[in-house]
C-alpha cells in the first residue's frame, strides 16, 4: 500500500465513526423532562366518582324541645344538587293535641357548620333556611353543590318565647343527591 491509499482509507472510515460517536454522545446527553402535569384548580378535578343518585333519611322522630335541639347530617362529596325536604309538627302536652297553635310554635333553621358555629356562641346571623314561628310547616330547601369534601348541615328546632315551655315535636327530613 502506498501511503496516499492508507490516508484515503483512514479519511473514510473516520466520518462514519464520527457520526457514530455524536448519536452516541447526544443520546447519552439528551435528559429526560418529567411527564408534564396539568394544572388544573382542585375544582376541576374529580378525586372520586360522584355518588349515585340517592335518598338519605335525615331525620324521622318524635322528641321534645325546651330550649333548642339540633341534628347534624353530612352531604357527601361531589353531590351536584343536594336537595332536602320534609315537615314537622309541634305539639304541647300530647301528641296529636294542641289548645292553641301559637303555643306550639317553634323555629325552624338549617345551618351550615359556620352557621351553626355562630348559633352555638349566641350570634344570630344568617341561616340557609328558616322558618319562625311555626307548627307545622313543610320544608323544600336546596343545599349548595359540594365539591371536592363532604359538607356537614344543621336541622335545628328552637322553642319559641312566649309558648309552652316545653314541646314535642314530629319531624321527617330525607335529603336527596
Amino acid at each position: 500500500m502506498n501511503p496516499d491509499t492508507r490516508i484515503r482509507i483512514s479519511f473514510r472510515i473516520s466520518p462514519i465513526l464520527l457520526v457514530g460517536v455524536l448519536i452516541l454522545a447526544t443520546s447519552a446527553c439528551e435528559k429526560k423532562k418529567p411527564p408534564v402535569e396539568e394544572t388544573q384548580p382542585t375544582l376541576d378535578r374529580v378525586a372520586a366518582p360522584p355518588p349515585v343518585s340517592a335518598t338519605q333519611t335525615v331525620l324521622h322522630k318524635t322528641f321534645t324541645v325546651s330550649t333548642s335541639v339540633n341534628f347534624p347530617f353530612e352531604i357527601p362529596a361531589h353531590a351536584a344538587m343536594p336537595h332536602l325536604h320534609g315537615n314537622y309538627k309541634s305539639f304541647i302536652k300530647q301528641l296529636g293535641v294542641q289548645s292553641n297553635d301559637n303555643s306550639a310554635n317553634v323555629d325552624f333553621l338549617i345551618l351550615n357548620e359556620d352557621q351553626y358555629a355562630d348559633f352555638v356562641h349566641g350570634h344570630q346571623g344568617e341561616a340557609l333556611f328558616s322558618a319562625e314561628a311555626s307548627h307545622d310547616q313543610d320544608v323544600s330547601a336546596s343545599l349548595p353543590a359540594t365539591q371536592d369534601k363532604a359538607r356537614k348541615y344543621y336541622l335545628i328546632f328552637r322553642n319559641t318565647p312566649g309558648g309552652e315551655a316545653r314541646k314535642i315535636v314530629q319531624a321527617d327530613f330525607t335529603v336527596d343527591f
